[in-house]
Order: C-alpha cells, then sequence, then structure tokens
C-alpha cells in the first residue's frame, strides 16, 4: 500500500477547512497559481502598485520577524507546488488579484473563484504560515488589500463576469431547464427562480460583482417558520449545519482538536459575554453559492453591533480528514474578523440572542444593515457579507432554547443544509 504523502494529506485537511472554496487537489491549486504566476509576468511591471500593496510591503519592511517568517513560509512551500519566489513576486500578485474580478468556471474540480485562497493555500500550511498568519500586523496589512479588492467588486469595471458568455456566470441560462446541460453550465440551476435577477437588463440588472454576490432572494422562496409563535426560532441565514453545542463555557481552550466555543473570545470580551455562559450555540457555513445576507432569528430590539477586526487567514494545522468541509470553522469564532449583533428578544424567555457573522479568508466586508435601537422583526434582514467564504454562529443564553429542530449532517444521507427564516429552535 502506498504510504501517504504529508504535504498531501495536509492540503486536503486545509482544503475542506476552506468549505471547499478551493479544489481538493494540490495540483490543480498548483497549476492555477503558475497560471496566475505567467499572467502577472506577461505584462510589464507597474510603475506603481496599488496603494494598499505598497502599504502592505511597508509594514514587512518596518516589522523584522514577520519579514523573516513571510520569507520562510515561501520558502518553506515544497518545490513542486511553489509558485511565489520572493516577496516582490507575492505583492506583483496581490497587484494583480486585486484588478480582477472571479470568473465562473464550468468544471467543478477547476474552479478558482477565491485567488487569494489559492495564492496563499500553500504557504499557510507551512510551519512558518501557521505563524505568521496569526499575527496582528499581518493580518492589518491583508485587510487593506482586501478592502481594496472589495472596492473594485464594489464597482461598475468589475460587472464585466456578469454575461452569458465562455466563463461569464450566467453561462448556460438560455438553455432548457430541465436539461442536464442547463444544471452544469449555471453556477446554480434553480438562481432564476430563487434570486431577484433580471436577465432583460445588463449584468443581470446587477451594477457590480459584489451586488451580485450578495444579490437578494426572492421572498416566496425562503418563508417565514413559526409566524406569530415567538417560541420558534428560525435560521439568519442559508449555510450548512456544522455544530450545536448546548452548556458552552464562558472561557476554554478553544485551539485545540475539538475546538470547543470560548464565548469570552467569540464576543470579544463584551460586557454581556458572562450572560451567556452556559448557553448554547448553533453554527453553519456558507457556501460560494449560497445566499449571503443573514436575517433577524427573532423579534426584539437591537442594543448592539460591531465588526471585530481580527485574522483571515489563520488556521488549526490540522482537523484530519473532514468529508464535510469544515475544519477549522470552530476555530474561527473565536479568532477571526466577525460581527456582532445583539438582540433583545420581545420573547422574554429568550433573553438576548446574539447573531454572529464570521469572514474567512478572503471575506471583504461584514456590513450590519441595522444600528442599536432599531426593531427588528423575526426574518428581517439585518446584514450581509460581501465577496468571501464566510460562516455564521448564533448564540442564546442559558434556559432560552428548550430544543433545537434541526441536526448536525452525521449521516451522508443528510445533507444539514439551513435555509434563511427556516425554523430551527424552540424557545422555553
Amino acid at each position: 500500500m502506498a504510504v501517504a504523502d504529508p504535504y498531501e494529506v495536509a492540503f486536503a485537511d486545509l482544503a475542506a477547512s476552506q468549505a471547499r472554496k478551493i479544489p481538493s487537489d494540490p495540483e490543480v491549486v498548483a497549476q492555477q497559481n503558475r497560471e496566475l504566476r505567467e499572467a502577472v509576468m506577461a505584462v510589464p511591471r507597474p510603475k506603481r502598485l496599488h496603494p494598499s500593496v505598497i502599504a502592505f510591503d511597508r509594514m514587512l519592511q518596518d516589522n523584522s520577524p514577520i519579514r523573516m517568517l513571510v520569507n520562510q513560509m515561501i520558502d518553506q512551500v515544497p518545490k513542486r507546488f511553489r509558485t511565489v519566489d520572493s516577496v516582490e513576486e507575492l505583492l506583483l500578485q496581490l497587484n494583480h488579484i486585486i484588478t480582477v474580478a472571479p470568473k465562473w468556471e464550468i468544471n467543478e474540480k477547476k474552479r478558482n473563484f477565491f485567488p487569494m485562497s489559492h495564492l496563499f493555500t500553500h504557504m499557510m500550511m507551512t510551519e512558518a504560515g501557521y505563524a505568521v498568519f496569526r499575527m496582528g500586523p499581518m493580518n492589518d496589512g491583508l485587510r487593506g488589500v482586501l478592502k481594496a479588492w472589495c472596492a473594485y467588486l464594489d464597482s461598475p469595471e468589475s460587472a464585466h463576469v456578469l454575461t452569458a458568455e465562455t466563463n461569464g456566470w450566467f453561462q448556460g441560462f438560455d438553455l432548457p431547464r430541465e436539461s442536464e446541460a442547463f444544471k452544469a453550465s449555471s453556477w446554480h440551476y434553480n438562481a432564476l427562480d430563487t434570486y431577484e435577477v433580471d436577465m432583460d437588463q445588463p449584468h443581470g440588472g446587477f451594477n457590480c460583482f459584489n451586488a451580485f454576490f450578495h444579490r437578494e432572494i426572492r421572498p416566496e422562496t425562503r418563508p417565514l417558520g413559526g409566524a406569530g409563535d415567538p417560541c420558534v426560532v428560525v435560521s439568519p441565514n442559508d449555510g450548512t449545519i456544522y455544530h450545536i453545542a448546548r452548556e458552552v463555557a464562558l472561557e476554554t481552550t478553544f485551539w485545540i482538536k475539538s475546538q470547543p466555543y470560548s464565548l469570552h473570545d467569540m464576543l470579544n470580551g463584551h460586557d454581556l459575554a458572562p450572560s451567556f455562559a452556559g448557553g448554547d450555540v448553533i453554527q453553519s457555513y456558507l457556501q460560494g453559492s449560497d445566499y449571503h445576507r443573514w436575517h433577524a432569528p427573532v423579534s426584539g430590539r437591537v442594543l448592539h453591533t460591531d465588526v471585530v477586526e481580527a485574522l483571515m487567514f489563520s488556521n488549526l494545522a490540522s482537523e484530519g480528514n473532514d468529508i464535510k468541509g469544515t475544519g477549522s470553522q470552530g476555530y474561527y469564532t473565536s479568532v477571526n474578523t466577525r460581527g456582532l449583533c445583539f438582540i433583545e428578544a420581545d420573547h422574554k424567555p429568550l433573553g438576548v440572542v446574539c447573531v454572529m457573522p464570521v469572514g474567512i479568508t478572503e471575506i471583504s466586508s461584514i456590513t450590519h444593515t441595522v444600528k442599536p435601537g432599531d426593531v427588528v422583526r423575526k426574518g428581517d434582514e439585518i446584514g450581509h457579507f460581501s465577496y468571501g467564504g464566510s460562516s455564521l454562529a448564533t448564540i442564546f443564553q442559558p434556559g432560552a432554547i428548550d430544543h433545537f429542530t434541526v441536526a448536525i449532517p452525521n449521516d451522508p444521507a443528510i445533507d444539514g443544509h439551513l435555509k434563511v427564516n427556516a425554523a430551527m429552535a424552540i424557545a422555553n
């Protein structure tokens, strides 16, 4: 029996932890990174890098330990997968990525919708990579680069990929809906029935790529569970269930393999954190094709909203073979960039509920569309993600939830997919 390559096993674990945002074959990722490198090398070097990339470079020059680790992680990538040989090449490739919009790829095994995840994938899993991606200045520098990319994806220039042409996101939409070709060609075979897409308008009615990414859903496709019943708590998002935890501790060692939730860290030390000790957490992760707005799980009044700027490209060293593609999801809730939205529920036994969207890798923006003092009804939209991978945890105080009406999909026959506004728990 052939002995598995430890690096390739680690790569599979990392691919799983990224919620399938990158192909599971390291050779495919390496080839796409080689194509990125060739595209950058084929054009004259820009006279001036983007200001965000210049700022990232300046941080590296001013921070010797981080510069050392970045150079080490580049060198530690096995040569057969290495497509960046220097910090200068890294800067040039980042500079290129933030000026392009993701294209559709019909072949699922070759999809590269998250080019920065691809660029960093092999670097992240080196010894130096695990260390440097946990450092604040490194993440602050990359956050500036990601915000620059988000600004491009918010611009009309990014809408050029929203067409029915080859590699356009509406490729195949004119085929018969019953055909296998339609299902294979479109990014989501029921998209025309599910989302607000107007194919009579240029670019499907979207003025930029991000408008398409967090497109609105047709309300009738996500009916409200338990309408009129305050005991029914609904899912704030579309996603696949990762974990349900009860009697969660205020503080624990969240960085160990089992990734127990640590409420103090998740809630960033907020004054309300102790009131959640012994409560419950339900977490789900979103695929790129999922609906990327989130809604109120209960009716009530918004007490506080915040965005915690934190890590983005950090993973636990290994989570083993993970066929559900969830890897480091629990760990992300304590260390990644995340939003906090505390809602004081009208139904008193629910107390205060916290909706916590979590950014992963390319997440460019977490946007709350409500503010403290706002009154929300169960099912109202309260925020959205801009382009990127993401996860979401809903946190309840002790005694709030009698039981959950959904389950973790341990059985492969159960897909575990939640739909926004569908019932997920019953309150006391």
